[in-house]
């Protein structure tokens, strides 16, 4: 995990795409979108059927490393409404044991508005500590938040080779974050509905840990 400095709190980005914030001894992941490969699978293009266990798997890890006693999920965290009734004996097996051990919000998204998550709390958006938790950042606001939706990656050319490595987009009191699940793709981070998403802003920024150490990229800057 590295250190990051936000909204007036202190927090840690972790190498696997999720955020913990000690001062509300929380994890936060967005975009895991459960049962997207059986989604698929049901409209006749057949996926892989492991992708909620990796992403469960790899949410465990995350809540090993950090010891956190609150995880917030920010929306999407299904793929359809319908995720959790497919979700298969195993996979439902791990999310049960992880909602054991943790207190669980779920925020809904555009993905799983209507989806009836098999444990913890639904909520449309969340205050905590003084910033919103929601789904998508919504354009105009000033107020410190979080939220996902938009599965920013940072693309680079770098020695005739591109890359694209997931990231958080962060402005001065703002932040979206990468998604967490095994199987999404992502969108430039420098993609003009991110950057509008998070105005007004003086800067904005694509931040991720890398090396142990947090790399901050220039997205944007006012002026």
């Amino acid at each position: 995990m590295v250190p990051l400095s936000f909204a007036g709190h202190e927090w840690r980005l972790t190498a696997g795409n999720a955020l913990y914030w000690p001062q509300e001894d929380a994890l936060l992941v967005a975009d895991l979108h459960l049962e997207k490969a059986s989604f698929f699978a049901s409209h006749g293009q057949l996926l892989p059927p492991y992708d909620s266990r990796e992403t469960l798997g790899r949410l465990a890890l995350a809540l090993r490393e950090t010891g956190a006693r609150r995880v917030f999920c920010l929306g999407d965290s299904f793929h359809d409404a319908a995720g959790p009734a497919r979700l298969e004996p195993h996979a439902a097996g791990m999310l049960a044991a992880l909602t054991r051990v943790a207190e669980w919000v779920w925020i809904t998204g555009n993905h799983d508005a209507d989806a009836a998550a098999p444990h913890g709390t639904v909520l449309g958006e969340l205050a905590v500590g003084g910033v919103t938790l929601r789904h998508e950042a919504r354009s105009g606001e000033t107020a410190p938040e979080l939220s996902g939706h938009f599965h920013p990656k940072l693309r680079l050319t770098v020695r005739g080779r591109a890359i694209a490595r997931p990231c958080a987009v962060r402005s001065e009191t703002r932040m979206i974050l990468p998604a967490f699940g095994s199987l999404t793709g992502g969108l430039n981070a420098k993609d003009p509905a991110i950057l509008g998403a998070l105005q007004p802003a003086r800067a904005i920024d694509a931040v991720l840990p890398a090396g142990g150490k947090l790399v901050q990229y220039p997205l944007w800057r006012a002026g």
